[in-house]
């Protein structure tokens, strides 16, 4: 089976690194998430609903919506805070990559492990900038607020698309489709990847002008 694969590429202070990309993989679990399945028989079953609430940016002009589970919240910033901080520390070049993979696991016969299978992968590729005057902070401010609305509308018209996810399972299978941990929602398998090897800090002229090439090829 070959993944979907989806790929973002973003240019920012390292102060909204997180709330970029938390917004960007809150949208993408926010539907890829469904309510705790409850069986009545091997193939009968009702779901649960998945609450939600707004989330406001502190360092960007946006606003998203994520799931209201504060179990999958901090599995999510957890993930994303250990790769913020790789690539904002000295060490870092600048530039990194993070993933969002979906995946569902195949049975296996002893002593082999179960093989995981990947149908989607979201990727967010970013590059640091730091900004010498407040002007070009406020402008960078209002650019990664345009090109975050552009993306999470991308993603809800992504999601509308008659693609591939996993078949709803019988009852003794769903630990193959489902994380089933969490105790109020129950998204599809998924796990996080990331490295923080790249180019150096690009200049602010080149920035822009990557910025703006983004703005005008949506």
């Amino acid at each position: 089976m070959n993944a979907r694969s989806q790929v973002f590429e973003l240019t920012m202070e390292g102060r909204q690194v997180d709330e970029a990309i938390s917004s960007i993989f809150h949208t993408v679990l926010f539907h890829r998430c469904l309510g705790k399945y409850m069986y009545t028989g091997e193939t009968q079953y009702s779901i649960g609903t998945v609450g939600y609430t707004d989330v406001d940016c502190d360092f960007i002009d946006f606003t998203y919506v994520c799931c209201a589970s504060d179990f999958l919240n901090r599995t999510v910033k957890r993930a994303i805070n250990l790769f913020s901080e790789q690539l904002r520390s000295n060490d870092s070049s600048g530039s990194g990559q993070i993933s969002l993979e979906f995946f569902q696991k195949k049975k296996s016969r002893w002593p082999f492990q179960q093989e995981c299978i990947p149908w989607e992968v979201w990727t967010v590729r970013l590059d640091l900038i730091k900004y010498d005057n407040e002007d070009d902070r406020q402008l960078s401010r209002e650019n990664v607020s345009d090109l975050l609305t552009e993306k999470v509308v991308y993603i809800t018209e992504v999601m509308n698309r008659e693609d591939y996810v996993p078949k709803t399972p019988i009852q003794n299978e769903i630990d193959l489709i489902f994380d089933t941990s969490y105790p109020d929602v129950q998204p599809y398998l998924f796990k996080f990847d990331y490295n923080t090897s790249g180019t150096n800090t690009p200049s602010v002229s080149n920035t822009m002008k990557k910025i703006l090439r983004e703005t005008l090829a949506l």
